[in-house]
């Protein structure tokens, strides 16, 4: 039977053993004693006083992640769409996130879940679908200052999907079919336009070189016997139009003065 000593002896080094505490590389310990706030502990292997005089509350360094759930709301212009986000933030001051605040996760999700629903109802739902990086900026900027006091920064909002109510869908559908249609005319005038203008100055070019409207005509007699037609057509020169009409004027002006 061992002495009454050793026992003894024995169990402190027990008690004293069991105040042995070790912290990740990404972990703090908050360490309270007799329920006051002492130090901040970790990483690595740490002593707490036992028998319940020294209690720690751990605290994960790591960056989380906050799936904000689908908010149904209603934007500036009266339009009741559906958004959700993500939220990403990390604990910079482990003592606040234990002292100032009962559950900072919880909390730091109610604070992302409202000022979403607040941002949203200050826009327009154009904004909305053509700025998200914007709001998400604004949204983090918000979320992130009413966190501060936690000890909590907010790294990063982002808006996932805004669902709309079908009849707007449909509406946008054909706003944006409208659209594309009014490019699609305005690119094929730009395009007659050109050909116009350009065709203009081939004419006039063609006017002060008469040479060159012969050699297009005999590139199109060309043009058009390659693509083996049965039609035959002739081709005169301007001369000979020009002094068949030359002719024609000259014999009626001269034939009042014959009768």
């Amino acid at each position: 039977m061992w002495p009454i000593w050793l026992v003894v002896i024995l169990g402190i080094i027990a008690v004293l053993l069991s105040g042995l505490r070790v912290a990740n590389e990404y972990e703090r310990a908050v360490v309270f004693r007799l329920g006051r706030l002492q130090e901040l502990k970790g990483p690595g292997l740490y002593w707490l006083i036992p028998l319940g005089i020294e209690t720690q509350r751990k605290i994960d360094l790591r960056t989380n992640t906050v799936d904000v759930e689908r908010q149904e709301t209603i934007t500036k212009d009266s339009v009741t769409i559906k958004v959700n986000a993500v939220l990403w933030f990390r604990i910079m001051d482990p003592v606040k996130a234990v002292t100032e605040v009962a559950n900072y996760y919880a909390a730091t999700y109610q604070i992302a879940l409202t000022s979403l629903r607040n941002i949203i109802g200050q826009h327009q739902l154009d904004e909305i679908l053509k700025e998200r990086d914007k709001i998400s900026t604004i949204l983090g900027e918000v979320v992130d200052k009413a966190t501060d006091p936690w000890g909590i920064k907010v790294e990063m909002v982002e808006m996932k999907d805004v669902e709309l109510p079908e009849g707007m869908q449909r509406a946008m559908a054909q706003e944006a079919q409208a659209m594309r249609e009014k490019r699609a005319r305005l690119i094929k005038a730009d395009a007659e336009f050109e050909a116009a203008k350009k065709l203009g100055e081939a004419s006039a070019l063609m006017a002060a070189n008469p040479l060159s409207l012969e050699l297009r005509r005999m590139q199109m007699i060309t043009e058009v016997g390659a693509e083996q037609n049965t039609s035959t057509i002739i081709m005169m020169p301007s001369e000979f139009v020009t002094l068949a009409d030359t002719m024609a004027q000259k014999f009626r002006a001269e034939l009042p003065k014959a009768e």
